[in-house]
């Protein structure tokens, strides 16, 4: 025999059905009885339901780092690095000169070829500016590479992705597939003809002439500890002091 309280709910069950009956007409009575038997028979389903749901929808978090990469981060402190871009093909640096133009025709050292980068996000996305005229390398809707004092645009921005070769390509974040490019002579290459196995697109980060990192090394300090030893009583334990 089942408990008290399951005849109970059986019963406060029927009746429910009886009202729902009576006030729904003779057709619509058996479907909610139903309804209402399948409902309450299942008791136990939902929570193993919620359970199987909880398991399945668990965070990705390649998926996030993905998306995240592709959002501005106007909160988080960012990144400045100060190097020159060496360019395979021209053999010389990029640089940003005072009337808006852009090649790679600059000597090691030469101070239209120092570089300002600063990240866009915690991810591989920055912008580069020249740091004589602080105008930012961006990348019009024609693959030309042009110069802005204003670079909040996603046309500034560059994804940086290290080759296997070593050298760093920097694909435009605006239009995917499009990299910075320069020819043997140093002129700027339309972004739209440029792929990221050719050598027009590949660079090496070298910092400028005469340039020394801020950043100074951190020594270790070794401190003189009193010999740990354990008295003579054995559970307890005291620092005996050095000898001298």
């Amino acid at each position: 025999m089942g408990s008290p309280r399951s005849a109970l709910s059986c019963l406060l069950l029927h009746l429910l059905v009886l009202c729902l009956q009576a006030q729904e007409g003779p057709g619509r009575g058996p479907a909610l009885g139903r309804e209402l038997t399948s409902l309450f028979g299942a008791g136990r389903e939902p929570q193993g339901v919620a359970q199987q749901v909880t398991v399945q929808s668990s965070p990705n978090f390649t998926q996030h780092v993905r998306e995240q990469s592709l959002v501005t981060d106007q909160l988080s402190r960012r990144l400045i690095r100060t190097y020159q871009l060496y360019s395979r093909t021209s053999g010389k640096h990029v640089q940003v000169l005072a009337n808006k133009r852009i090649n790679a025709m600059a000597e090691d050292g030469d101070p239209f070829a120092k570089l300002i980068v600063e990240t866009d996000t915690f991810g591989s996305r920055v912008r580069v500016r020249g740091a004589e005229t602080g105008l930012y390398i961006c990348m019009n809707k024609k693959g030309k590479l042009i110069a802005k004092s204003n670079g909040k645009g996603k046309d500034c921005v560059f994804t940086e992705i290290v080759l296997e070769n070593n050298y760093t390509a920097l694909q435009n974040a605006k239009y995917e597939g499009w990299y910075m490019a320069f020819t043997r002579k140093g002129r700027p290459r339309k972004g739209s003809k440029t792929r990221q196995h050719q050598r027009e697109v590949h660079f090496m980060k070298r910092l400028p002439r005469g340039h020394h990192t801020t950043e100074q090394s951190l020594r270790f300090e070794f401190l003189n500890y009193p010999p740990f030893t354990r008295s003579l009583r054995g559970s307890q334990r005291t620092w005996a002091p050095e000898p001298r």
